[in-house]
């Protein structure tokens, strides 16, 4: 192969790959997508309804998240959040609080498009009858965005002979981090008849306040993020759950539905030594199988899933790889004097 030639298809290989990380970046921008993106939605409740702050069988709730995506374009986009959430109890048996706050890390491509957030959620919850609870809630937080633009190649940059990566790239655009306050609101139902037949239906909304998260001086806000979500639960046998899960999420042009379900399969149900294994499948309409694996040891919670899939992005990069997905979980429940207890737990 001459140098011309191996010039040729050099130049087009560059072409492509930058072609992929900047319809990436554009992406992310114009659709305000840095949103967090879990498959396993029903594991990371206060990124999907803040009414659901505190609504848990138990005390105080601690959940990390991870998911790891697209490595392999090369523009990963990796996911973390870090929440803590707690019941406050009040004089009626009736009415309760959820108070929590989580942490949001989001990185995108290689211009390090990243979100960093810190949010502060409460919800107010009221049993209507021994099976019944509605729950409203709201979230504050501030969100910073910023790039890296130092891993980022230009047009101007080539000559057309060779790429030169001290020439000016005659961009103009200066602003590296912008800062934006986060407003969220929603409502939840549960039907409860047990702690393990049980079904949450609700809507949240997120960015109500609609900030502006441009770089550039066109001032575009963030559209708002709406979540209409229902998790079910249901007892089949005393070693044998069945839960069904739904989510349909939108903002502006963009929409999105998840569908799942898990078999929960009660391996040893002593005290102290209670295992559970959980196995299901979930698929996502952007065309997602998602293959999930958790295991439940007391009150502690793993689970694992698998992203696979076959969309236009991936065919574009002639990969039907996706992204892996992890949450783990544990919550406290506090020893109370029989005095205290509740006739109509919260399960």
């Amino acid at each position: 192969m001459n140098l011309k030639t191996y010039g040729k298809k050099y130049c087009k290989m560059k072409n492509k790959y930058l072609m992929i990380c900047l319809l990436g970046l554009a992406f992310s921008i114009k659709i305000g997508a840095q949103d967090l993106h879990y498959s396993q939605f029903y594991n990371s409740p206060l990124n999907l309804n803040p009414a659901t702050t505190g609504v848990f069988n138990g005390d105080k709730r601690f959940s990390l998240s991870f998911r790891d995506q697209w490595r392999f374009v090369p523009v990963p986009w990796t996911t973390f959040s870090l929440a803590y959430d707690f019941k406050k109890y009040l004089a009626d048996d009736k009415h309760f609080l959820g108070l929590g706050a989580n942490l949001n890390y989001d990185r995108q491509g290689d211009s390090k498009l990243t979100l960093t957030g810190l949010n502060i959620a409460g919800s107010y919850n009221r049993s209507l009858n021994a099976n019944n609870i509605v729950s409203g809630g709201l979230m504050i937080g501030y969100n910073t965005r910023a790039f890296n633009s130092d891993n980022l190649t230009w047009d101007k940059q080539w000559n057309g002979v060779e790429f030169n990566p001290d020439a000016p790239t005659g961009e103009v655009n200066n602003a590296r981090r912008i800062g934006l306050f986060e407003l969220a609101a929603g409502v939840n139902y549960r039907w409860q008849k047990s702690e393990r037949t049980k079904v949450d239906v609700g809507i949240g909304g997120y960015h109500i306040n609609q900030p502006s998260a441009s770089f550039t001086i066109n001032k575009e806000s963030l559209p708002i993020h709406l979540t209409l979500s229902a998790v079910g639960n249901v007892k089949v046998t005393n070693q044998l759950d069945v839960q069904l899960s739904a989510m349909r999420q939108s903002q502006e042009k963009y929409n999105e539905t998840l569908l799942g379900g898990l078999v929960k399969f009660y391996i040893n149900q002593k005290r102290g030594k209670e295992t559970q294994v959980h196995v299901g499948m979930g698929y996502r309409t952007a065309g997602s199988i998602i293959p999930t694996f958790a295991v439940q040891y007391n009150e502690w919670y793993a689970s694992f899933s698998y992203d696979l899939d076959s969309n236009q992005f991936n065919d574009i990069t002639s990969s039907n790889r996706g992204g892996p997905e992890f949450h783990l979980r544990y919550i406290i429940k506090n020893v109370r004097p029989l005095k205290d207890r509740k006739n109509c737990p919260i399960y």
